[in-house]
């Protein structure tokens, strides 16, 4: 059966894309160094991603710790990521300063080098630097992640911070992990932040700001269609067909999906499918993981790793 429940014909009739190996990203040594460990020591250990993010206590406040209180203590998405076998926890400073040790060597980190809170108007955003690329080099970090607003009035100041952290990482040798968001009133106007439009150039943005791995959203239609740049607003597309092309937009940089909201076991596993199908190198899950019970979130982990497993690179 496939994750959807829906047997495997119709999983196996549509095209895999393949997605970039190791090898195509020329990658300086210590850099290639970090992905290897990234890619093969946890998780599947072929190649694919499987990463645990804990940074919406920033992002969103304690308002997502509601729907499983226990995850409100930080140990329980560090003893999940270690038991789980992920591929590496994603966290602002406080939290690897503060929870790591029990892990430390154990769970990968990677450390968000930028946040912003839920409660300014989000007409113009900017996500301002909380940390360092030396910082997550003290930590012992295998790679750094960046949140970058592609189409906000002030990406000039984000494209200017993001340069000073890629440079950062090339002279340390971190891989760099961009969160492509399509954020703002202009993003609004032309479809939204989740239309293809919207995430296709986010993927060709985060390329070619020097991304090593982008973390996206899946396309999603929505009645704002219309409002897209030709031809985008007019391109039939499924949600496998939208991640493909994004994909393709992110040329040499590995793409990571985005889990979004809590959803069921069986629309999360067709999630998974589909992305691999389309090429992208994993998943990047957070709600979708630690808001479910301890147990339950580890067999759906499990699962997960399961269809990991069938696409090795």
């Amino acid at each position: 059966m496939t994750a959807s429940g829906r047997g495997t014909a119709e999983a196996r009739t549509r095209p895999t894309t393949r997605r970039p190996r190791l090898s195509d990203l020329d990658l300086p040594l210590g850099k290639r160094v970090r992905m290897v460990r990234l890619l093969y020591d946890r998780g599947a250990q072929n190649g694919t991603l499987l990463v645990l993010p804990i940074d919406q206590g920033l992002e969103h406040g304690p308002l997502d710790f509601f729907a499983n209180p226990a995850a409100k203590d930080p140990d329980f998405q560090w003893r999940l990521a270690y038991e789980g076998g992920y591929n590496a926890i994603a966290c602002h400073y406080g939290l690897a300063r503060k929870y790591m040790a029990r892990y430390a060597g154990r769970v990968p980190l990677i450390l968000k080098l930028n946040g912003s809170t839920r409660i300014p108007a989000t007409d113009s955003p900017l996500s301002a630097l909380t940390a360092s690329v030396a910082d997550a080099v003290a930590l012992g970090a295998d790679a750094v992640g960046y949140t970058l607003y592609v189409g906000s009035a002030r990406q000039d100041e984000d494209f200017r911070q993001l340069e000073e952290v890629r440079e950062h990482c090339d002279r340390y040798a971190l891989p760099l992990i961009i969160w492509a968001y399509p954020r703002g009133r202009h993003v609004e106007e032309k479809g939204g932040r989740d239309s293809l439009y919207a995430v296709d150039y986010a993927a060709r943005v985060a390329l070619e700001l020097g991304a090593d791995i982008v973390k996206l959203n899946v396309p999603r239609r929505s009645e704002k269609d219309r409002l897209q740049p030709a031809p985008y607003a007019d391109l039939p597309f499924s949600e496998g067909e939208a991640l493909r092309r994004v994909v393709e937009s992110a040329g040499r940089a590995l793409v990571l999906v985005s889990g979004g909201t809590l959803v069921s076991n069986e629309d999360l596993l067709e999630k998974v499918r589909v992305g691999m199908e389309a090429g992208t190198a994993g998943i990047i899950f957070g709600r979708n993981m630690w808001q479910r019970p301890h147990e339950e979130a580890l067999e759906v982990t499990e699962k997960v790793k399961e269809i990991l497993r069938e696409f090795p690179s």
